[in-house]
């Protein structure tokens, strides 16, 4: 099989699978990724079958929504590209993308890196900020039932990985706790550079929230 049916095929799989996914975690958002992380490979030499794959995959069984379960993502992305006889090699590049390229809270750093990681991360992180990535923390926010603000509970930028995973906290507090983090840990120079205006645009929200919220417009 050439590598456009693979991705063709890969396509067809994921917007099988994530059907009935939560809004912010959906073939919307993965189409997203594969996007941005096509775009960012073409600054970079990248091998775009493994990064094309990796984009395609990497949330095709989220833990968030499968118990906590961090194994279930990688194992299902290599019995499908294994079904269609795809490389082990490559295979084996794909699984450690998805393994390793959330934000897990704790400052959690892959043990090893390597360039079509950094850029499926890359893409993955400009789809947390911006205007997509607010309007994704209030859709999953609601979809988890909390609260949008609460200024009682305080954002914890110390929490281990298995607090930030346990945390109920209000939806505001992932900006502090994730999303205004991401900008200075992005990979690549084309990631930092589209960081940059999409992060800004939220110390914008942020500080036009606080005004209507304290009722000074």
């Amino acid at each position: 099989m050439n590598q456009q049916a693979i991705i063709e095929e890969t396509i067809k799989f994921v917007k099988i699978s994530l059907q009935n996914a939560e809004g912010g975690h959906d073939w919307w958002h993965i189409y997203r990724v594969w996007q941005l992380s096509k775009f960012i490979a073409t600054t970079e030499r990248a091998d775009l079958l493994v990064v094309e794959l990796g984009a395609l995959l990497h949330d095709i069984a989220d833990s968030k929504f499968n118990d906590g379960d961090e194994e279930i993502g990688p194992r299902k992305a290599r019995k499908f590209l294994e079904s269609l006889e795809v490389k082990d090699e490559i295979i084996n590049q794909v699984e450690y993308i998805i393994a390793n390229i959330s934000f897990k809270g704790g400052n959690q750093i892959a043990k090893f890196k390597f360039l079509e990681l950094d850029i499926v991360q890359d893409a993955d992180r400009l789809d947390a900020l911006g205007a997509i990535g607010i309007a994704r923390t209030f859709n999953y926010g609601g979809f988890k039932n909390r609260e949008i603000y609460n200024p009682d509970i305080k954002p914890n930028l110390t929490m281990t990985k298995e607090a930030y995973k346990l945390s109920e906290a209000p939806s505001l507090n992932h900006f502090y706790e994730k999303l205004l983090l991401l900008k200075d840990k992005m990979n690549t120079n084309t990631g930092k550079k589209m960081a940059i205006q999409r992060h800004s645009f939220m110390e914008v929200f942020l500080e036009q929230f606080y005004k209507e919220w304290n009722g000074e417009l």
